[in-house]
């Protein structure tokens, strides 16, 4: 590890390739060196960093809850340095700035993005992940990701989806403090509870959720809770309780069975999420291209089907 407390830069932006791919010989390719190459580089951030950063199975490679972590902070980190030496250049190549939180970013987007750079290669994205509204008409972001109420849309907005809450846990957490079969059961399992200053988020709320489930007066065998909801989820994943989710968010987790969703009851949300476009950004075709490849994406995500108990 450096002096400043960085990882060795080249090393990260191999286990980016490779985390990417999810395979040493397709980042070699990408890198234009040998699989042997990205290997010892791999090692030595893992080595660096004092964890294991991907899971080498037989004829598969997967990255771990660290891993993750950090390919998700690679990928913004790279994409903003890219923005930069972009302006720096004179603004040579085309880029797409878009706004969002930080959960859309990295549960959401961020899996997908790599689809994206392999169909535009030559269009940069710049994210900036973060609570804070932004003024799309004064500030310098061409787009943003909100979760809105339908009344509220532009007309203009694109809607990606709908979305309802439900709880998740990990299946190892499952297995360690006992199934999820009725709400009464979590009377036997940590809550992680998003702590929602604002108020704007009420449908993330575990007492809103108990009462419907029709267990209000519950005691859970304890609490965790977080000012910002993406460690919430990330606390859901590691197995330290169960957490209240957007079935949109997590809908990749539950395919993959990082996560499941045992109880029936769940939340209808009077929110959506709407992709917003800045009326300068309008004409850009580098942004016509980001919004048409987030309406497909869309489209294939509400396509797939994820396995839940019937509401």
């Amino acid at each position: 590890m450096n002096k400043d407390g960085l990882p060795p830069l080249e090393a990260l932006r191999v286990f980016a390739a490779a985390a990417r791919h999810l395979s040493f010989t397709r980042a070699a390719e990408e890198l234009f060196v040998t699989q042997s190459a990205v290997s010892k580089q791999v090692i030595a951030l893992e080595s660096a960093l004092a964890t294991r950063l991907f899971e080498r199975r037989t004829r598969a490679l997967v990255l771990t809850a660290a891993g993750e972590r950090l390919h998700r902070s690679a990928e913004l980190a790279f994409a903003e340095i890219r923005a930069a030496a972009a302006e720096l250049r004179g603004g040579d190549e085309p880029t797409v700035t878009l706004a969002t939180t930080q959960a859309f970013a990295s549960f959401w987007l961020i899996p997908r993005l790599a689809d994206f750079r392999r169909r535009h290669p030559g269009i940069d994205i710049r994210i900036s992940a973060d609570t804070r509204l932004v003024d799309l008409d004064r500030g310098r972001f061409d787009a943003a990701v909100r979760y809105l109420q339908d009344r509220n849309a532009p007309a203009t907005a694109l809607r990606l989806f709908g979305d309802s809450v439900l709880p998740v846990a990990s299946p190892a957490l499952l297995k360690a403090a006992g199934p999820l079969a009725k709400p009464a059961d979590l009377a036997r399992h940590v809550l992680l509870v998003y702590e929602d200053g604002d108020q704007r988020r009420p449908w993330l709320s575990w007492p809103g959720w108990l009462e419907m489930a029709g267990v209000a007066d519950l005691r859970p065998a304890g609490s965790v809770a977080f000012n910002q909801y993406e460690p919430t989820l990330r606390a859901a994943l590691d197995g330290q309780g169960v957490a209240l989710a957007p079935l949109a968010l997590v809908a990749d987790l539950l395919r993959a069975g990082k996560l499941v969703a045992p109880l029936p009851q769940r939340f209808s949300n009077p929110r959506a999420y709407y992709f917003l476009l800045a009326e300068r950004a309008a004409a850009s075709p580098a942004v016509e291209a980001f919004r048409d490849w987030l309406a497909c994406q869309v489209e294939s995500c509400i396509a797939a089907d994820v396995k839940l108990p019937p509401a």
